[in-house]
């Protein structure tokens, strides 16, 4: 997800974004963890939309 995107969210969005981004990359974690993944990348990608929505909550949270 590109922050362009995450600009465009509303705050319940994001919230629900990144609930479920983060539910999913310890599903991912875990499953790399038993056996490697396909594509390992994939981790990488999650982890940064989980970043960039958890940095824009907290930017809205300040103003």
């Amino acid at each position: 997800m590109k922050q362009s995107e995450v600009k465009e969210l509303s705050v319940e969005e994001l919230q629900e974004k990144f609930a479920a981004l983060k539910k999913n990359y310890a599903d991912l974690k875990m499953a790399h963890a038993i056996s490697p993944l396909e594509n390992p990348m994939q981790l990488r990608n999650i982890k940064r939309s989980v970043a960039r929505i958890a940095t824009e909550l907290t930017k809205r949270e300040l103003q």
